[in-house]
């Protein structure tokens, strides 16, 4: 199951151009394109946001570790 060949690819086009007419493929293709871009956006806003979450949570753990450290070496 590979990647479709060049007379399937033709096939497949003659199907949209009959759909939706030859006009209205360039309409088309600037929605896909915009609707792919917004989609890889969201993608990298949300790989920031986990990031950014997991950064906050290591340096929550290691201010916790300092402090119960400081107290430890008072004790002491």
């Amino acid at each position: 199951m590979g990647m479709p060949s060049m007379p399937e690819l033709l096939v497949i086009l003659a199907i949209v151009v009959l759909l939706f007419g030859a006009k209205k493929i360039p309409d088309l293709a600037k929605g896909m394109g915009k609707g792919i871009k917004d989609f890889k956006k969201a993608i990298k806003d949300d790989e920031d946001k986990v990031a950014d979450a997991s950064v906050k949570e290591i340096k929550d753990d290691t201010k916790e570790v300092v402090t119960e450290a400081k107290e430890t070496a008072k004790k002491a």
